[in-house]
């Protein structure tokens, strides 16, 4: 596609292919618009299985998938792997490492990244875990430490390699830890012989009273209990105040001593320069009207976890979850087409599908609307509601054969270390 205005249809740029934007665009199939999707991936990311990465539960091909091939019989539809750096709404371009791009209409849907609070110690030191890079790196690091337990005489740096510590106790912390207790409780003496259950801690610390905060109090209380039950220690109401790689330290005075943090406490908004700075709120979200208009321009849009619509119905804005992603990008497709046809907007309504989220095997809790329930029947909901959702047949299958296979063989096979991380430098050590 010519990066030159089109003369004939209105130019949308979308910045972003999470699931905001890849369903904006889907919306927008056989309308009479140029759609530019620009993004550093050139795939989508299903990042609700993340965690499963991490813990060698399935493959990282399984829940990604290439853009191009979401649109292939989509006429009005174009990708460029690109990363967006300015944007210039005077000129209504953008500058990205590919050049200046013009646009008619700009849609913001880069969503989140990791939030640590401005500690850059805990920010060098802990495992983030918000893309497949990332959940590679945590499986292979995770790895690495086990296979230095097996082989050092110092019992103190034994106890560190095995000791786990997850911040954050929201969805993925709590599926994070499980996902750990569970590998401890049912993988750690096959693959390791001469190291015992007993050896490997898993940690969960979280800063508000109860873990899944935003769930149920049937929800939160189940999820706590069945964790407890398969060996998490869980501290709450408490805060993480430093990380230096070898001890973590809680404001409560509790010293860990450790090797691996995984850092679940947080997100911020990911987004390129160029906004005006009072469009910006907490959390790095771009404040957006209920059409999702960026507050102080006219053609520029925010969708997904970068965006604050806030509300008197939501003061905190839409949850930051896939739904919220979903339901804005498919939402301002239609009012795009409203806008360009010089025809009424209408408002956004949030419809909450209700929230799953899963604590091990046949472990899990749900709210959906007014039912909140958890054990085997909430974990069944949530694998077919997560195997649906993925993209593409093969990613379905690949990921329905992985769990088959996991559940009656207590055991993975994608526990493999194919690069090596190296925590000092934050980096793959290609030297193995």
């Amino acid at each position: 596609m010519d990066q030159t205005k089109s003369a004939r249809m209105p130019r949308i740029i979308i910045i972003g292919g999470g699931f905001g934007g890849i369903n904006l665009a889907k919306k927008l199939k056989n309308k009479p618009v140029e759609i530019l999707m620009l993004d550093k991936h050139n795939y989508h990311t299903f990042q609700p299985l993340l965690y499963q990465v991490a813990m060698g539960a399935i493959e990282a091909d399984s829940i990604g998938f290439p853009v191009r091939r979401i649109f292939t019989n989509q006429k009005n539809f174009s990708f460029n792997l690109a990363e967006v750096k300015t944007i210039n709404p005077e000129k209504n371009t953008v500058t990205s490492d590919i050049g200046d791009i013009s646009y008619d209409y700009l849609v913001i849907a880069t969503g989140a990244n990791t939030n640590f609070f401005g500690n850059q110690q805990i920010e060098h030191y802990a495992m983030p875990m918000k893309n497949i890079s990332e959940a590679l790196n945590i499986r292979s690091y995770m790895l690495q430490n086990l296979e230095k337990a097996v082989i050092t005489t110092d019992r103190k740096e034994k106890d560190a390699l095995m000791t786990f510590v997850v911040v954050g106790g929201g969805p993925t912390g709590v599926e994070l830890s499980g996902a750990l207790a569970e590998m401890r409780n049912k993988v750690l003496c096959k693959d390791y012989p001469s190291l015992c259950q007993e050896d490997m801690k898993v940690y969960l610390v979280e800063g508000k009273s109860v873990v899944l905060g935003a769930m149920s109090d049937n929800a939160s209380a189940a999820a706590k209990a069945a964790l407890q039950k398969m060996g998490v220690i869980i501290h709450n109401g408490v805060h993480v105040k430093s990380f230096d790689g070898t001890t973590l330290t809680i404001d409560d005075g509790t010293l860990i001593d450790t090797r691996n943090v995984f850092w679940a406490a947080g997100v911020k908004g990911e987004m390129p320069e160029g906004l005006a700075s009072a469009t910006i709120t907490s959390g790095r979200r771009i404040l957006v009207d209920e059409v999702s208009r960026v507050q102080g321009y006219r053609n520029i849009f925010a969708i997904g976890d970068v965006s604050a619509m806030i509300t008197p119905e939501m003061p905190n804005g839409i949850p930051g979850m896939a739904q919220g992603a979903i339901q804005t990008g498919q939402h301002l497709a239609k009012n795009l087409m409203h806008i360009i046809n010089g025809e009424a907007t209408e408002p956004f309504k949030y419809w909450d599908k209700g929230s799953l989220a899963t604590i091990g095997q046949s472990k899990a809790v749900a709210d959906i609307g007014k039912l909140h329930f958890h054990g085997l029947f909430a974990w069944l909901l949530w694998m077919f509601v997560h195997l649906m959702s993925l993209m593409g047949f093969s990613n379905k299958l690949s990921v329905l054969v992985s769990w088959a296979s996991k559940y009656f063989v207590r055991n993975t096979d994608n526990r493999l270390i194919v690069r090596f991380f190296n925590m000092e430098t934050r980096s793959l050590d290609t030297s193995k």
